[in-house]
């Protein structure tokens, strides 16, 4: 019972995050924004629709019950979602769920983003791995998990390759760098 409401709790997150990304995109494309790395786009819904898919069946029918460590892993997984928002505020009407890239914008240095470049990129993999770990589902939070860097690992470069073209990017982390 515990898994469904927490299921039904982060899909119901999910589907908000994509009527917020919607209308992020409007006020983007508005703003003369572009749609970059589309291609892959469809590939990473499927797997975050196929994740839960896994999630629901591993857990039903391996009936295994809460992690000995689901105090752990619940509570990283609430600090996740508070970085998860803290994300989304920051970056205002620039988040989104996929790479829109408005010209000559100023990339966002606040909240999480002044300490890492792709602060949302690691909640994901975070709840990826720590929600299955909380069930004991260890065959989706491993091929999930898999799944997810494989996905990042053509969407980041194409994501920074577009900021770099396109806004300060360049600028701001060749100066932090040479700040360090």
């Amino acid at each position: 019972m515990f898994f469904y409401i927490i299921l039904i709790l982060v899909i119901l997150q999910r589907l908000i995050e994509v009527l917020i990304a919607k209308r992020h995109e409007k006020w983007m494309l508005s703003q003369g924004a572009y749609e970059v790395g589309a291609s892959h786009y469809p590939y990473m819904v499927a797997m975050h629709i196929s994740f839960f898919l896994f999630l629901t069946v591993e857990v039903i029918t391996n009936d295994k019950g809460l992690s000995p460590l689901f105090p752990l892993f619940f509570f990283l997984f609430l600090a996740v979602q508070a970085l998860r928002i803290w994300c989304i505020r920051s970056l205002g009407n620039f988040w989104n769920t996929k790479i829109m890239i408005l010209p000559g914008a100023q990339v966002v240095r606040k909240g999480p983003y002044t300490f890492m470049r792709h602060p949302n990129y690691a909640v994901v993999c975070l709840e990826i791995l720590l929600l299955p770990l909380m069930f004991q589902a260890y065959f989706t939070a491993f091929c999930f998990t898999l799944l997810n860097i494989t996905i990042l690992s053509i969407r980041i470069p194409i994501e920074e390759k577009a900021l770099r073209d396109a806004t300060n990017y360049n600028h701001i982390f060749q100066k932090k760098i040479s700040e360090s």
